[in-house]
């Protein structure tokens, strides 16, 4: 037999650093299977959670013949241990006065949230609340994971999340704000995106409707205003081609709003117009002249193409001229291409709703629009984590030069 020894610090205070002796059967381990490992692996981490507990109670107790406190046997209780409630014999300690002193220790093994944070870790990650239970590792019985126990953890660490993301300051010093909506079956989730002058992205918010209206819209603003967002402060905002959401920038921000339409969703809601057979050319059209520098020349060839589709479709010529000017927003502003690239559409935001539709698929009954805010906030938060700065970041200084309120390029153009 050979000794496994472990040393951890405990977190109580002035306490010394904890040694822990294991008895190992080294021979049987390197011949056996994996799953004796972890089995021997997840008992190990049992034993020092009761080893830290039980230095606790040495402090508290103190030596022989010294005692504040005396030691009063023990009593059934659980932890929260790799997902699971774990059950275990907690040592109970009294004081002749005062009653029974509560350990600072099993209460942090077992404190609010512990477990329903590990299960939204996995349940984000795609394993259903129906085979949470099966995807557990065997090496440790445990209770508190089975379906119904599962969903209520979910349930309540969502709603935690939802309401940390609600409720959270916007950071300051944005330079963009994108918004786009997407659905969840029935209801309408409108989310708001926004770039700092270090090219970093933020899920500022998320407002829940039936439908992309100006309303649900002009929510969303003015609970990002109420939350720090300063309506005054030079704001590049990036919207697709909705005429609600143009409505409720123009009604929470006023005429100076600098706006620019996504090119994608203009693009997409032209071609939705024409025969299968004019869609590519009025595609290369359309990107052709987009990719003009000058503001002039751009917007120009944009007008010739509107007189091209008059004779295809009269109604994808109007979707085109409608807000043409706000699609060449960032090349009035003489923005570098590539940061031009980044910001001329809502891709940033359509690559956040994949993840969040990916993460997300496997639900199959939405039940109202509290479910539906709480599975967006979980999975945007996710999605968060993994942010890069956007394309183009180092040109931003620009564009907040740019954006100065006594900037007159627009009007001038």
């Amino acid at each position: 037999m050979a000794k496994y020894q472990r040393t951890q610090v405990s977190t109580i205070q002035n306490a010394e650093v904890l040694s822990l002796q294991v008895d190992v059967p080294m021979a049987e381990l390197i011949a056996g299977a994996r799953e004796d490992i972890e089995a021997l692996s997840a008992k190990i981490g049992l034993s020092i959670l009761r080893a830290v507990m039980e230095r606790e109670v040495q402090l508290k107790v103190g030596q022989w013949g010294q005692q504040r406190l005396h030691r009063h046997g023990k009593q059934k209780g659980y932890v929260v241990y790799a997902g699971r409630k774990l059950p275990i014999q907690r040592p109970r300690v009294r004081d002749p006065h005062e009653g029974e002193v509560a350990l600072e220790s099993y209460k942090n093994f077992q404190r609010d949230g512990r477990l329903q944070r590990a299960v939204a870790r996995r349940v984000i990650r795609q394993c259903s609340m129906r085979n949470y239970q099966g995807a557990l590792d065997d090496c440790l019985e445990g209770y508190g994971i089975k379906k119904s126990s599962v969903s209520r953890h979910f349930k309540l660490s969502s709603t935690q999340e939802l309401k940390a993301l609600l409720e959270r300051p916007v950071p300051a010093e944005l330079l963009a704000l994108v918004i786009d909506a997407k659905y969840f079956t029935k209801q309408c989730i409108i989310v708001g995106i926004g770039i700092d002058k270090e090219g970093r992205k933020h899920v500022l918010g998320l407002w829940e409707g039936a439908t992309e209206n100006t309303t649900v819209v002009k929510g969303l603003l003015e609970d990002l205003i109420a939350r720090g967002l300063d309506p005054q402060h030079p704001l590049l905002i990036v919207v697709d081609g909705g005429k609600a959401l143009r409505k409720a920038v123009q009604q929470v921000f006023g005429s100076q709003a600098l706006v620019q339409r996504c090119r994608v969703h203009k693009q997409r809601n032209v071609i939705e117009h024409l025969p299968k057979d004019k869609q590519g050319q009025a595609t290369w059209r359309l990107r052709a002249a987009w990719a003009k520098a000058d503001p002039k020349a751009a917007e120009k060839e944009l007008h010739k193409v509107v007189q091209w589709l008059e004779s295809i479709s009269p109604m994808a010529a109007r979707s085109l001229q409608e807000g043409l000017e706000e699609t060449l927003t960032l090349q009035k502003l003489g923005i570098n291409r590539v940061l031009a690239q980044s910001l001329s559409s809502t891709n940033l935001i359509e690559s956040v709703f994949a993840h969040t539709g990916f993460l997300s698929h496997r639900v199959k009954h939405w039940h109202d629009g509290k479910m539906v805010l709480r599975w967006a906030a979980a999975t945007l938060l996710r999605a968060e984590k993994a942010f890069r700065r956007i394309r183009g970041f180092e040109h931003l200084g620009a564009l907040a030069e740019a954006l100065t309120p006594n900037q007159s390029i627009l009007k001038a153009a």
